[in-house]
């Protein structure tokens, strides 16, 4: 693996960075406007760790003020380095998210994500596991 990410079997200690020479190429983005309810919402990843057979995904994520649709099949644990947001489920359940507080999304979480202000993150996300097709 390239970017950042480790590259042999040797245990590293990983530091997420979005600058230098041990950060990523970042990765600009735009959310669909099918998803985007308030924006255009402009995002950049920095992936810097792809583990468990592509399963298991690390590193930091930014995003412009906006609210979208969301719809989780992953499992996701988030801390916010700045920002704040606001994670509203189907039901109508608010929870707000200010800098430095984590929390875990859920695999099957659907409603909207709110960025209040521009938002910076940590994260780590588990795919779920492929159903044996036999």
């Amino acid at each position: 693996m390239d970017g950042g990410r480790i590259m042999s079997n040797t245990a590293k200690i990983l530091v997420l960075k979005t600058e230098g020479p041990e950060a990523p190429a970042a990765e600009a983005e735009q959310i669909s406007a099918e998803r985007t309810l308030t924006g255009p919402i402009d995002t950049v990843t920095w992936n810097h760790f792809i583990g468990e057979n592509d399963r298991l995904y690390c590193g930091i994520w930014e995003a412009s003020p906006g609210k979208h649709k969301v719809a989780y099949t992953e499992w996701e644990f988030c801390q916010l380095i700045e920002g704040e947001a606001v994670l509203t489920d189907e039901d109508g359940n608010a929870v707000h998210i200010k800098t430095g507080e984590g929390f875990i999304i859920p695999a099957g979480f659907k409603g909207t994500w709110e960025s209040l202000t521009p938002l910076k993150k940590h994260y780590v996300i588990l795919l779920p596991q492929e159903q044996n097709k036999d």
